[in-house]
């Protein structure tokens, strides 16, 4: 797929860089099971996929190694294009967080740079997983705001922590 047929993929995108985010430190200092939690409570009230992925290589672009890491796990494939990830690259000390047309038609741009401001502060604190979950949560409240969980909903994406 080249970037423009990406770019049309995803509508939004922010990205921030990460501060004291030390490869070794944020690995061990991450709670896999706060993060799939955190995961599944927002999404029992929306529609929307919420996902997390660690890359573990050294990522200049952040934005467009989310937008990739975005399609190979299939998250433009929900029903409602309302999917979200929280992509990290602590190895340059960077993130992205992006989500699909549809999220986008309903947040705007101010909705990214307020969830990544917010995220960063805990992230120059070292507080890398209550920076992930506040993350989670704060998408998983625009979620529920714009796509409430219907009766016949169910889960589309795993709630669990992605690595490449």
């Amino acid at each position: 797929m080249d970037s423009q047929a990406v770019a049309e993929v995803l509508a939004a995108a922010v990205r921030e860089e990460a501060g004291n985010m030390h490869p070794r430190k944020f690995i061990k200092q991450i709670c896999n099971d706060d993060i799939v939690a955190a995961i599944r409570k927002a999404e029992h009230k929306t529609s929307g996929e919420i996902r997390v992925f660690i890359s573990h290589r050294n990522v200049e672009d952040p934005l467009a190694a989310a937008q990739h890491a975005f399609l190979r796990l299939g998250m433009e494939k929900t029903r409602d294009r309302n999917a979200v990830l929280i992509f990290l690259a602590p190895r340059t000390h960077k993130f992205a967080v992006i989500g699909d047309a549809g999220v986008h038609a309903k947040c705007g741009d101010q909705f990214w740079r307020e969830l990544a401001d917010a995220m960063t502060g805990h992230f120059r604190k070292s507080e890398f997983t209550h920076g992930i979950v506040l993350g989670v949560r704060k998408a998983g409240e625009l979620l529920a705001r714009h796509f409430p969980r219907r009766p016949d909903d169910r889960n589309q994406l795993s709630d669990q922590v992605a690595h490449d």
